[in-house]
């Protein structure tokens, strides 16, 4: 007799998806720049303010605030 070759559980780790890995960079201390999203995420910059604003911000609720950081740019961070 063959066995059932579908297995019961899964080993494989949960996907993380671009939007999870950009809250990732925005909950940190010191926030994330566009420039270092997009380059996590592989967006373009317009993309990255439009899920800031559309997908963090109107859906999930989140705090967004930005600060202008000398020699960084415009750092942005989600409040807690």
């Amino acid at each position: 007799m063959a066995k059932n070759s579908t297995p019961t559980t899964t080993d494989a780790a949960p996907r993380q998806t671009k939007q999870q890995i950009m809250i990732d960079l925005l909950r940190r201390p010191e926030g994330a720049g566009i420039e270092e999203i997009t380059a996590a995420t592989g967006w373009q910059s317009h993309t990255v303010r439009g899920a800031m604003s559309g997908a963090l911000k109107k859906k999930l609720g989140l705090e967004i605030t930005s600060k202008k950081v000398e020699g960084l740019g415009r750092v942005y961070r989600i409040e807690r």
